[in-house]
């Protein structure tokens, strides 16, 4: 066991390398937190979390003010002890989503400390329970872009490999979704997945319209179709429809996930380590969806949730977006349309730390002692 000594913390701005739109919003860049935590051997741990344009300075600072000073003398491996304490250190800011994504710049830095001090890899230290896990591609399927372009990614995704293309959904009527995916699953034919996301477009009866409209082209989930608060329209949805409900990007607490699954809200679970809160959360909400018999399939940030999707049972997809390369000196490693967890000790992330340094945002890094 070792005490924390230093935290230290900045924040880089991510551009995407793709115009990123859906129904309700344009994703214009990516504000990345990412922390560092030395214990009095020495070891060093670095993690990160995200935002998609909004919040990464109120992140930043809940970090600097409240949480990193609070690190400080704590025993590095006691990684669920420090997650609870800091969640109820920040009781009147939870649950909610800043500060759930500064948890997890934390919580994600602990767990690739501990990795390295073992020499272990983090999915052989969270579980170890498969090899590689199959892609499916969202980069190509955004809002804005032609059918014609759809069907251009689809096909060149699956000579790829990949199992499985997301398209995005919330056209205003729902002939023109149709319309559009038609042609996909018409070019891909019948055993190439087609996934959709809504992100919270739609009223309830919207949404079990559109699903009956959607039903025949046997789409792979219908992804965030009602605002992540509606619980009870979830659940009249997943009534009425034989497609399966996808849900967890816009959940940051066990407790909804559990609430969701009790009440056969859903059939998908989307847990997003940052989120959530980090991977001490993310871990219990994958065994939940395991006794519920409901695969894991997590939102966005495949560099870190390959690992975790190959040390649990259930995980059955990695979502395609690339994020990091800009900041790392190798990208996720991927055959034949899988995604292939590192061997290396920690998170699995080749970061670099130039890189990092170079795009940190102006005044964002602090150090705490």
């Amino acid at each position: 066991m070792a005490k924390i000594t230093r935290v230290e913390a900045l924040m880089v701005n991510l551009v995407p390398a793709v115009k990123r739109t859906d129904a309700i919003q344009s994703f214009v860049c990516q504000e990345t937190p990412i922390l560092r935590v030395t214990d009095a051997d020495g070891v060093v741990g670095t993690g990160y979390s995200y935002t998609i344009g909004t919040g990464g300075p109120a992140i930043m600072s809940l970090l600097q003010h409240t949480l990193a000073p609070a690190l400080i003398g704590r025993e590095a491996s006691e990684i669920e002890r420090i997650w609870r304490d800091l969640l109820f250190m920040t009781h009147a800011t939870s649950v909610g989503a800043i500060t759930s994504l500064a948890l997890a710049a934390i919580d994600t830095a602990l767990w690739d400390l501990k990795c390295r001090r073992a020499n272990e890899p983090l999915h052989r230290m969270a579980g170890g329970a498969q090899q590689r896990i199959p892609l499916y591609t969202t980069e190509g399927g955004w809002l804005h872009i032609d059918t014609s372009e759809l069907v251009e990614d689809a096909l060149r995704a699956k000579a790829l490999g990949f199992g499985g293309s997301k398209i995005k959904i919330g056209r205003a009527h729902v002939s023109e979704d149709v319309a559009r995916l038609s042609a996909v699953r018409d070019a891909v034919g019948p055993a190439y997945e087609i996934m959709t996301d809504a992100n919270q477009r739609f009223t309830v009866d919207e949404a079990i319209r559109r699903a009956r409209c959607l039903t025949p082209i046997d789409i792979a989930w219908l992804e965030e179709p009602l605002p992540a608060d509606d619980l009870s329209g979830h659940q009249r949805l997943s009534e009425s429809t034989t497609l399966p409900v996808a849900v967890g990007e816009s959940l940051y607490s066990p407790q909804h996930f559990r609430e969701y699954l009790q009440r056969g809200a859903c059939s998908v679970v989307q847990v997003d380590v940052a989120r959530i809160g980090g991977i001490t959360p993310w871990l219990k909400v994958a065994h939940l969806a395991e006794t519920f018999n409901v695969p894991v399939c997590p939102h966005f940030l495949m560099e870190l949730h390959v690992s975790l999707c190959a040390a649990v049972p259930n995980a059955r997809w990695v979502e395609y977006i690339p994020q990091i390369d800009s900041l790392t000196t190798e990208p996720m490693r991927i055959e034949n349309g899988h995604a292939i967890p590192s061997d290396a000790p920690g998170l699995g992330i080749a970061w670099d730390f130039d890189a990092i340094n170079r795009a940190a945002v102006a005044g964002s890094a602090f150090t705490q002692v």
